[in-house]
């Protein structure tokens, strides 16, 4: 995932946007389920969580039931740079949009059935998650 101006001032890597936009758009998640949806190993997915963390756009929140699950959640800081990286991309695809001829928006729309169900597909990537927890 390419990141944003806002992304970029706030010295974030594709790896560290996708991974704060989806614990944006999941709510708190555990880190297992977190690794599972981003295809990242534990590793490098640790290096990711510490970072945002760091720079106050994760937390790290424990689990009182379970005390070897480790979970985290967007701050209100992380939230906020989300919001600005979504309203820069689609700032920049309604830019795009607004180049093209009739014609070619004609045929935009026509692929967006297509589009929709090549989305369902992947969601389907995450068998085990609830439908309601998917990206």
């Amino acid at each position: 995932m390419r990141t944003t101006a806002a992304g970029s001032a706030a010295g974030l890597t594709p790896t560290r946007t996708s991974v704060l936009l989806t614990v944006v758009r999941q709510g708190p998640i555990r880190l297992s389920e977190l690794a599972d949806i981003e295809s990242l190993n534990p590793t490098m997915l640790s290096r990711a969580i510490s970072n945002l963390v760091e720079a106050d756009l994760l937390a790290r929140v424990n689990d009182d039931g379970d005390r070897r699950a480790a979970w985290v959640q967007a701050t209100a800081r992380g939230k906020s740079l989300a919001e600005r990286m979504r309203r820069e991309r689609t700032d920049a695809l309604n830019q795009a949009l607004q180049r093209l001829s009739d014609d070619e928006l004609g045929l935009v729309e026509q692929a967006l059935p297509a589009l929709e169900d090549l989305a369902e597909l992947l969601k389907d990537r995450h068998p085990g998650m609830p439908k309601d927890r998917r990206p």
